[in-house]
């Protein structure tokens, strides 16, 4: 059940529909809006009827929600939340771009990527410190270290840092470098961990699982903004494939639009994952955006071929330059802004 409360009305000015939600055994969410104050009821709501709220003046409307992803859930055409990372907004409005490698090597070799992808026009800077590998002989990131590594790139650059984490522990320790925590498809329905991710401040970006469907993804989602979170945004990366040998897996574009329907979350597309293959990724970069997505993160690497995960798939920085110049080209037909002026320029 959800409650939308009229324009013009406080926080401080809702606390009598929280009590009477308590007082019906329901637990209400509130999500204080730019604009608008919205109160979701969870709980067993089937009991609690539309008409005890009748009474209160500050409430606009009350109705049901008919879908199980209840805080994600899109109440009207118009509902899109936005999520800001230090000057950097996700929203329907804006097309952001996430860049960087893969994995964190080196000092060197992060802050080279950092300031090709920040001239080309990048608005985050990507790097995994934690790696999820196949492998337990694969390289496993640098962790702490890395992450001490993405603080000086962020300096530099003044780029926001989005990075993955694997575990609580991992989280704890990423908490005072990384703004945005990426949670990665193997973690998409490890519950345990979404519930800890929304008690959170950060902004969550959280990957569809290789074969989890639409709904469930969502439900995943839920985990976390049932917790009290509401900055987070889901990225389509590709869903497993019967066809290895010419992509990775298949980048299910169809889901934009499907979840701009469904849910008021902002929506990104991850074309290196989603093809495995450089030739791949800028054309399906280029189809995400023009899907409807608020974004995409892409894997770029000066050196792939000694690059210590995901080489093939990561873009040369030419590459992505010439990737930028049709996004912008792209932007202007959809009417979407892109917004790389609006982090600070590059140290000389």
């Amino acid at each position: 059940m959800i409650i939308t409360v009229k324009k013009g009305y406080r926080i401080e000015h809702v606390a009598d529909i929280l009590k009477k939600i308590s007082d019906l055994g329901g637990k209400a969410e509130v999500v204080n809006g730019h604009e608008q104050i919205t109160i979701s009821i969870l709980g067993k709501t089937e009991k609690i009827q539309v008409t005890e709220f009748q009474s209160f003046a500050q409430i606009e409307y009350v109705f049901r929600v008919s879908k199980p992803f209840k805080l994600a859930e899109k109440r009207d055409q118009l509902q899109h939340s936005t999520v800001r990372v230090k000057g950097v907004e996700f929203s329907s409005e804006n097309f952001i771009i996430m860049a960087g490698p893969c994995s964190v090597e080196s000092e060197d070799q992060t802050l080279r990527i950092a300031r090709a992808v920040k001239k080309a026009g990048a608005n985050v800077l990507r790097g995994g410190v934690f790696k999820p590998r196949s492998s337990p002989y694969s390289f496993q990131g640098l962790g702490l270290e890395g992450l001490k590594i993405l603080a000086l790139a962020a300096k530099e650059t003044g780029m926001p840092i989005i990075s993955e984490a694997m575990s609580e522990r991992d989280l704890n320790m990423m908490m005072d470098y990384v703004d945005i925590i990426q949670i990665g498809a193997r973690n998409m329905q490890n519950f345990s961990f979404l519930k800890v991710l929304g008690t959170t401040n950060k902004p969550v970006l959280l990957k569809r699982g290789p074969s989890a469907t639409i709904e469930e993804w969502l439900m995943s989602a839920e985990y976390i903004l049932s917790g009290g979170n509401s900055q987070v945004m889901l990225c389509e990366r590709g869903i497993r494939s019967f066809d290895s040998q010419y992509s990775r897996n298949v980048l299910d574009l169809g889901a934009v639009p499907i979840l701009k329907s469904l849910t008021h979350l902002p929506v990104i597309v991850d074309p290196s994952h989603g093809t495995g293959y450089r030739n791949l990724v800028a054309p399906m970069a280029l189809a995400g955006m023009a899907s409807g997505a608020d974004a995409i993160i892409v894997e770029v690497h000066d050196r792939p071929h000694e690059a210590l995960s995901d080489g093939p798939q990561a873009l040369l920085p030419s590459d992505f330059s010439e990737l930028m110049v049709k996004v912008r080209k792209l932007a202007t037909v959809m009417d979407r802004k892109l917004i790389a002026e609006s982090v600070k320029p590059v140290a000389s």
